[in-house]
This record gives structure tokens, C-alpha cells and sequence, in this order.
């Protein structure tokens, strides 16, 4: 019996389908409200006119981080290594942190010099090399895609966990089973309304489906403590897991103390450098709106990430605890039924556990409003992230090097092809992953997530010299991002792919050792900032009127 057919004796009739066609009506609405506001602009159309107050800031920075890696992959983590990875929620405060001090430095020199993506505020400090502004471009699509894979695929196991005993659906003549058919169904609805109404839509839907996730985490994490018999039930429940789930590196022995404080400094600050949170800076209203933001992130998000997914997580430990098959750690069969479904944990407990608590009629409406919550952190995680790629490939790529001299509307419509285009290869590669287990890059959603970071972080040691120090070079620039991008590139499956298979042994063997031991975003950052600080003694900085007007626009700012 798999996993999914223990579900079909939680009958909940049509209310699922009846949430979540009012969920998609509304998202829907949104998009055309946000069409109907919408100048023609592209300011307006990426950063919604930099007015967004401190509620809207807020929530869409919120939705933006937690995406279906933090309410399915994060929580099977949990489940799969016990209370070490708890560790991994420190990271939450120093995001905020990040938001308080660097997005409000980002916010001002977007603000005086009229920015729109990344690209555009580091290139511009380091003299306009076209070949930096493509790395920094190639960079935001490293971080992007494996993001937007991810929230897909993460619709595809919501649909099969609604709609369990469901039919194939024939289109066109192709049969596409239930996964198929929530990913192409996340897909198509968060491509309209990212390209019918841009930042305003995106940000609105946002504010919702904000709510919906911080709500559905919090609801998931109490059914869980009630199933267990109450606080004192659960806690005394958790003092019986073997002592390996009880420390680190836990019971797979992925998590050693070095490895978790990297993690930790190094997530919190590439999830907050990311082209879609950076282009939230810059639509914020002002630096005082973002510093606002930032304090009610750090306070609300570790609560509900604390009290919410990370307590089902170690719940479920205790009532389904995992186990070792032929040397590998499996989940239990309510769980999943192979490796790779370690991340289903929170539907799976919600689904099994809130009927029973609560009753079928309003346990059914429940579970679907948790589903939806988490369906919420994918779209509104992917919809950010197909907005700022538009963004990236329009203004970075297609006007700098491609057409120049296009006008706005040809702009536009390029960027709208570019989410089409993005929805549709994202949906590709999971197809892909679907019908090949062993397809390794898809493996499992939380190390999609690890490698997209990893992406990301290596614009931080520019944005820090940028935002603070000011003494690198363009040359120092170039090399370090280029060093940055490469060490992270040895990490992933495409060493094997790439390289003859003795250089690729000796590669993964190498990295093997390193990502057991320090998160791998670190390891690219950590190359890329000494390339970057070498390189820059030696090669000519910025002048020095050039770096003073940098200064004179962030100091001449504070007072927004």
C-alpha cells in the first residue's frame, strides 16, 4: 500500500475542490486589479512604483522567503535528522537583520539613481562592464530556476494529496496523472497573474497568501502537539528518540556544527540578496519602511517556523520514525516510499491527523485551507522569482546587449515572454524528474534549495563593498563572482555530466568531503571573496569621486 492511498480513507469529498477554485478565483481577481492599477511603465511594472507600505513590504518579503522548501523540505529535514537541524531557525533572525541593514542601503541607492535589478546598482559602482552586469545577470538565473523547479514540483505533491483517488485527466489526447496536473496547474495560474498585473499583482497575492502560510504553519504545528496528547504528552514523547536524533549530526550524519553555523549565516544572507527580495527593497516606500519590516520579520517568522512546521516535523519522528533499508535512511511508508519523500511529512501528518481531531466535515475544510497554505508558499515564491527574472534577463540581457534601442512596450512584452518561457522549462525539468526517480538534480526539494542559495550568495561579497567598504575593483569584481559561480557549479550532479570520469571522481570526492563538513554556499563565497580582495589590491578601484557619490547618496538618504 504506498503512502498515497493511506489517504483515501480521509474521504474529503469536493471541499477540496471548492477551496482551492476559491483560492485561484481570488488569485486570479488580484492579477486583473493589479492590470487595472498598472501604468505602462516598467517601474512600475517591477517595483510597482516604489510605494509599497510597511503591511504589503512585509508579507511579500515573508512569502517570498518561505517557499515550499521551508513547509515541505525544511520540516522533512527535521523529520529525517531530529532536533539537530533545529538550529537551522537561527538563521531567521539574520535575515531580518539583513533586510534592517542592507536593504535599506539598497533601497537608497535605488531610490537616487533610479535601479531596478542588481545588476544595475553593482555594475553602475563598478563602471558599467558589460561582462560583470552578465555575471551578476547569470547569477540571479542560477538562483531563479532551480526555485521556480522547485514551487512546481511542490504543486505536483500538493495535487496528489488533495486528489488522491482522482482519474487521469486526457488533454489534447495526453494522459497526465494527478503531479502533472498540479504543476502544469500552478504553473499556467501563477504565470497569468505575474504577467497580467507584475509587482502590484504579485505583492497583493502575496499579502494573502502570506497570511494563509504563517496561519497554516501555526494550525499544522497545534493538530500536531493535540494528536500527541498536548504539550507535556509531546515533549515527554521527544525525550524517547534515540540520543542520534537528539543531537547533531543526527541520524544521516549530514548536519556537523561547522556545516550548521554556515548554513545559517550564509542562508539568511543569500535569500535576502536574491533578485526578487533585492527588487522588493527597492519597492519599498522608504529605508524607515523596510527597517519596520524587517523587525516584525525577525520576530513573527522564527515564532511560527519554531511552533509551527519544525514541531510536526519532530512529531512525526516520534509517531513514524524513519528507518534504515539496505543502508539507506527511508521514510516510514505513511510518509512516502522512497528517499525522496521525506519531504511530504507536513501534508502527510495534517492529512492523517486533523480529521481525527476535529471531525470529517470541518477536519476536511481545515486540511484543504493548510494545503492551500502551502501551495501559497509556492506560488508565492515562484511568482516572485518568474517577476524578477523577467526583470533580470530584460534589463541585464535583452536591453543591454541584444536591443538597446527598443522602446518600453517591446521591453515589456520581451520580459512577458521571458516568464512564459521560464514557466515552461521549469516544467520540463520536473516532467523530467517525475517520470526518472534517479534523476538527481530533483531529487529532493530541499536540495534544490541548498544549490539555488549557494547561486545566490556569491553577489555578497560585492553587495558588502558596495553597501560599505568600497575598495574593491571592477577587475576584482569579475574574477571573484566568475571564481564564486564556478566552485558552487563543482558541487551539483553536472561534474559527472561535464567532466571524464576520473577528474569527476576526484571532483566529488573532493566535494564530498567539503559539503559534509560547511554549506556549499559558503565554500563559493569564501573563494570568490579572497579572488575578489587579491585581485582587487592589485587592479584600479572606482574614483575616488566616483566612490564619494556613492557614499553622499546613501548618507544623504536617512532622513526617508
Amino acid at each position: 500500500m504506498t503512502a498515497l492511498n493511506l489517504f483515501a480513507v480521509a474521504d474529503m469529498g469536493v471541499i477540496p475542490h471548492v477551496v482551492l477554485a476559491l483560492y485561484m478565483c481570488m488569485l486570479l481577481a488580484f492579477g486583473i486589479a493589479g492590470f487595472l492599477k498598472s501604468k505602462t511603465s516598467e517601474e512600475d511594472y517591477y517595483l510597482a512604483g516604489r510605494g509599497q507600505g510597511v503591511l504589503v513590504t512585509t508579507l511579500t518579503i515573508m512569502a517570498t522567503f518561505f517557499s515550499s522548501a521551508a513547509l515541505l523540505g525544511v520540516p522533512g529535514l527535521v523529520y529525517r535528522d531530529g532536533v539537530g537541524f533545529l538550529f537551522f531557525v537561527l538563521n531567521l533572525p539574520l535575515s531580518g537583520a539583513c533586510i534592517y541593514i542592507l536593504g535599506s542601503r539598497v533601497w537608497r541607492l535605488g531610490r537616487a539613481r533610479g535601479y531596478v535589478t542588481p545588476a544595475d546598482l553593482v555594475t553602475d559602482y563598478y563602471g558599467g562592464s558589460s561582462l560583470l552586469r552578465s555575471l551578476v545577470a547569470l547569477v540571479g538565473f542560477l538562483y531563479v530556476i532551480p526555485y521556480i523547479i522547485m514551487q512546481i514540483k511542490a504543486g505536483g505533491y500538493l495535487a496528489q494529496r488533495m486528489f488522491p483517488d482522482a482519474n487521469h485527466i486526457v488533454i489534447f489526447g495526453s494522459e497526465y496523472g494527478m503531479f502533472e496536473a498540479g504543476a502544469i496547474a500552478l504553473s499556467i495560474l501563477t504565470m497569468l497573474y505575474v504577467l497580467i498585473g507584475g509587482m502590484r499583482s504579485v505583492a497583493w497575492t502575496d499579502v494573502v497568501q502570506g497570511i494563509l502560510l504563517l496561519s497554516g504553519m501555526m494550525i499544522a504545528g497545534l493538530a500536531t502537539v493535540l494528536a500527541m496528547g498536548g504539550p507535556t504528552s509531546f515533549f515527554a514523547q521527544l525525550a524517547t528518540l534515540p540520543s542520534e536524533s537528539l543531537s547533531v549530526p543526527g541520524p544521516s550524519g549530514a548536519w556537523s556544527p561547522w556545516k550548521l553555523l554556515t548554513i545559517c549565516l550564509f542562508a539568511s544572507t543569500s535569500t535576502m540578496v536574491q533578485p526578487g527580495q533585492w527588487m522588493r527593497y527597492y519597492a519599498a516606500k522608504s529605508a524607515r519602511t523596510l527597517k519596520r519590516s524587517a523587525v516584525i520579520f525577525a520576530v513573527a517568522l522564527p515564532s511560527c517556523f519554531i511552533f509551527g512546521v519544525m514541531l510536526v516535523g519532530l512529531g512525526a519522528r516520534v509517531l513514524y520514525p524513519p528507518s534504515f533499508q539496505s543502508g539507506s535512511l527511508m521514510p516510514h511508508p505513511t510518509i512516502g516510499t522512497n528517499s525522496g519523500e521525506f519531504d511530504q511529512v507536513v501534508v502527510a501528518m495534517i492529512q492523517e491527523h486533523i480529521p481525527l481531531l476535529i471531525g470529517g466535515g470541518l477536519g476536511a475544510v481545515v486540511v484543504s485551507i493548510i494545503l492551500v497554505a502551502i501551495m501559497a508558499a509556492s506560488m508565492s515564491t515562484a511568482d516572485s522569482n518568474l517577476h524578477a527574472l523577467s526583470a533580470v534577463l530584460t534589463r541585464d540581457v535583452y536591453d543591454r546587449f541584444i536591443r538597446p534601442k527598443a522602446s518600453e512596450s517591446e521591453r515589456a512584452w520581451f520580459g512577458r515572454g521571458v516568464i512564459i518561457v521560464a514557466t515552461l522549462i521549469a516544467l520540463w525539468f520536473v516532467s523530467i524528474g517525475d517520470k526518472n526517480p534517479d534523476f538527481k538534480p530533483l531529487a529532493l526539494i530541499a536540495q534544490l534549495m541548498f544549490v539555488a542559495m549557494a547561486f545566490s550568495c556569491q553577489l555578497l561579497p560585492l553587495a558588502i563593498d558596495v553597501l560599505f567598504i568600497r575598495r574593491g575593483t571592477q577587475t576584482g569584481a569579475i574574477c571573484g563572482i566568475a571564481s564564486g559561480i564556478l566552485v558552487v557549479f563543482l558541487f551539483t550532479p553536472l561534474t559527472s555530466i561535464l567532466l571524464n570520469d576520473n577528474l569527476a571522481a576526484g571532483v566529488q570526492g573532493l566535494t564530498g568531503t567539503l559539503s559534509k563538513l560547511f554549506d556549499i554556499g559558503f565554500c563559493g563565497a569564501f573563494v570568490n571573496a579572497i579572488v575578489f580582495v587579491v585581485v582587487s589590491r592589485f587592479t584600479q578601484a572606482p574614483p575616488k569621486a566616483h566612490r564619494d557619490a556613492f557614499r553622499s547618496d546613501l548618507e544623504g538618504s536617512l532622513k526617508h
